[in-house]
C-alpha cells in the first residue's frame, strides 16, 4: 500500500508466538483457591471414577468448567480458550483436557442415573462447610427463591412466562452470598412444589454447630407444612402471604384505626392469623396504598403486600427484614449472568442440572475467595469486576533453576495483591 497511511490502521505486524505466554493470569487464584480447599480431591472422591483406567478422572471435567466459568466462558466451546492456555495447564498442572464432545458426553452419563448429579452436591456441602468453619457466626438467614432460565432445548418444558425453559430453585445463605442448596427443575414445576423438603435439604447441608435461624421466602412457601416445619426447629419466619379467601378475610376484619401510616402513601397494621393445618398462630403484618386505577372486578380501593412472620419485632421492622431478601436477587443475577448459568448447553435436562451445579461450585468458589482471601477493598466486587481488574492480568512462566516464575505484566501494586492472596491461600491450606 503506497501514500498516506489510511487513519485507524496502525503501523505494526502480527505474527503468532510460541513464548510461555498467559493471557489470563489471574485465573491460578480462583485454582489455589480450590487447591486450598481440595476440591479435586473431593470431586474426585465424591463422584463415580472413570470407567477405565485409562479414562479422565471426574476432576479433569470439573476443574476445567469450573476455570472456563471463571474467566468468563459460557458454552462448552469456550474449554477451547483453557486448552489453548498451554502455559497456564502446564503451571497449573492441568495436562490433558476432554475435547468439548466428551464433556457433553460425561454430563449426560453423570445425570443420567443421579450419581454424578448427588456427588457434585456434597462437593457443594464440602466447599460450604470450609467457608462457615471460618467464620464466626453461629446463626444464619436463608432465602429461599426460583430462577427461570429460558431454553429451547428438546426437553425443556413451559414455565409461567410463557416461554420453556427450567426454573430451578435455590438457597442462599444472605450472610455470606453461599449458595447452600439448588434444584434444577423443569420449567413446568410450580414454585411451590416440594418447599418443605427443600427446606429441610438446606438444613441438612448447615454442618455442626452452625443452623439456620431465620428463613424468609415468597408466597411459593406458604404453607402450612413450612410454617409448621418453622415453629418445630424454633426458626424464625417471614414469609410473603398468599393472598388467598382466608387472608383477604383477616384484612377486611383490621379496623380503621389500627392502620398506621408507615412509608409514603402506605400504611400498615397487622393481625394474628392460622391456617388449618399450621400447628400455631403466626402475625400477618399487612401493608396497603391507594390504587392507581379503579378495578371494575374489586371494590377495594387498596392494593395490599401481606408478610406472615413468627418475629416479634414491630410491624415497620418486620417488612425492613423482609425486605432485605431482595439480595437474593443480585445473587441469582451474579450466578446467571456473571456465571453464565443463563444458557444451558444439552438438550437433555438432567445433564444441564449437572452443568447447573457445577456452576454453583464455580459461583461458590468464587464467593469463598471473596470472603477468605481477597482484601476487603475487592469483597463486594462481581465476577465481571475481578475478571476485569484481576484475571485478565498477563504473565509469562520463566523457567529459573529449580524454580517456576510466574512474571506478571502489571503494576507493583497489583503484585502485592497477587502475593497476598497466594499468602491466604498457603494459610487455608495448612490451617
Amino acid at each position: 500500500m503506497t501514500g498516506k497511511l489510511r487513519q485507524g490502521i496502525l503501523p505494526f505486524r502480527i505474527e503468532r508466538s510460541d513464548e510461555p505466554l498467559i493471557a489470563r493470569g489471574g485465573l491460578v487464584l480462583p485454582y489455589e483457591m480450590a487447591r486450598a480447599l481440595e476440591l479435586a480431591e473431593v470431586i474426585d472422591r465424591e463422584l463415580p471414577p472413570p470407567g477405565s483406567g485409562r479414562g479422565y478422572k471426574p476432576s479433569q471435567f470439573v476443574m476445567p468448567l469450573v476455570l472456563m466459568l471463571h474467566g468468563g466462558g459460557k458454552k462448552l466451546e469456550d474449554l477451547r480458550e483453557i486448552k489453548g492456555e498451554v502455559s497456564l495447564r502446564k503451571l497449573l498442572g492441568i495436562k490433558d483436557l476432554p475435547a468439548t464432545c466428551t464433556v457433553g458426553d460425561w454430563l449426560r452419563r453423570m445425570g443420567q442415573d443421579g450419581r454424578g448429579l448427588s456427588g457434585l452436591g456434597r462437593v457443594n456441602r464440602h466447599t460450604v462447610a470450609e467457608v462457615l468453619r471460618r467464620d464466626a457466626r453461629k446463626e444464619y438467614t436463608l432465602d429461599a427463591d426460583a430462577t427461570v432460565i429460558e431454553a429451547d432445548k428438546e426437553q425443556a418444558q413451559w414455565t409461567y412466562k410463557d416461554e420453556k425453559g427450567y426454573q430451578p430453585l435455590l438457597g442462599f445463605l444472605f450472610e455470606l452470598g453461599l449458595v447452600l442448596w439448588d434444584e434444577f427443575r423443569d420449567g413446568n414445576v410450580p414454585a411451590q412444589a416440594g418447599a418443605v423438603e427443600f427446606l429441610e435439604r438446606c438444613q441438612g447441608m448447615m454442618p455442626k454447630g452452625k443452623r439456620i435461624a431465620y428463613y424468609r421466602a415468597d408466597s411459593a412457601s406458604y404453607q402450612a407444612g413450612v410454617i409448621n416445619r418453622c415453629t418445630k426447629d424454633k426458626v424464625l419466619f417471614t414469609i410473603t402471604a398468599d393472598q388467598d379467601s382466608a387472608v383477604k378475610t383477616a384484612i377486611r376484619d383490621i379496623s380503621r384505626e389500627q392502620w398506621q401510616p408507615h412509608k409514603g402513601d402506605r400504611e400498615i397494621a397487622e393481625t394474628v392469623h392460622s391456617m388449618e393445618d399450621t400447628k400455631e398462630a403466626f402475625r400477618l403484618i399487612v401493608q396497603r396504598w391507594p390504587k392507581v386505577q379503579a378495578d371494575l372486578f374489586d371494590p377495594d380501593p387498596y392494593c395490599y403486600h401481606v408478610i406472615a412472620t413468627n418475629r416479634e419485632e414491630p410491624a415497620s421492622k418486620v417488612v425492613e427484614l423482609h425486605n432485605q431478601r431482595g439480595q437474593a436477587e443480585n445473587f441469582i443475577k451474579e450466578l446467571k449472568e456473571g456465571f453464565g448459568m443463563s444458557w444451558m448447553p444439552c438438550a437433555e435436562s438432567y445433564a444441564n442440572a449437572v452443568y447447573f451445579r457445577i456452576g454453583v461450585i464455580a459461583y461458590n468458589l468464587f464467593a469463598a475467595m471473596k470472603l477468605l482471601s481477597l482484601p476487603p477493598w475487592l469483597r463486594n466486587s462481581t465476577i465481571a469486576s475481578l475478571r476485569w481488574q484481576v484475571y485478565q492480568t498477563a504473565a509469562r512462566v520463566v523457567h529459573h533453576g529449580h524454580q517456576v516464575l510466574l512474571k506478571l505484566a502489571t503494576s507493583a501494586e497489583k503484585l502485592v495483591l497477587f502475593l497476598g492472596i497466594r499468602k491466604r491461600c498457603l494459610q487455608m491450606a495448612y490451617g
